[in-house]
């Protein structure tokens, strides 16, 4: 794993999860953490924003991944947001995609419920 990575925390959207066909009916609240992982030493060095990744082209593609279509289970919204995040910038090594579900419909006492992948290109 490349040690050096970009944090991204906290991305909230609107998104179509969950097995049943109710849940993919009503968009609900999903939270979702990214670990990019790229050389930051040459932008680090030059202090040259062409040098790194764009966060705000990262969280966008994330975004796409997460509300362009309805999804039965969070792994399948996680897989398409890494890959999404890979082909985003050919500098990005690895990327790891947490996606949390924001209230779901469980548990009463349950605040979220999430999976976390790790994807390599």
């Amino acid at each position: 794993m490349t040690p050096d990575r970009l944090e991204l925390r906290g991305l909230r959207f609107l998104a179509r999860c969950g097995v049943p066909l109710e849940e993919r009916r009503r968009p609900q609240p999903l939270e979702v953490d990214l670990d990019v992982h790229l050389d930051l030493g040459p932008a680090g060095r030059s202090d040259d924003v062409a040098d790194t990744v764009d966060y705000g082209g990262v969280c966008s593609a994330a975004e796409r991944a997460v509300t362009s279509a309805p999804a039965a289970l969070l792994e399948h919204l996680a897989e398409r947001v890494a890959d999404a995040v890979l082909a985003a910038d050919e500098r990005i090594a690895e990327v790891v995609v947490g996606v949390r579900k924001l209230r779901p419909p469980v548990a009463s006492h349950l605040a979220s419920a999430g999976v976390r992948v790790y994807r390599v290109r």
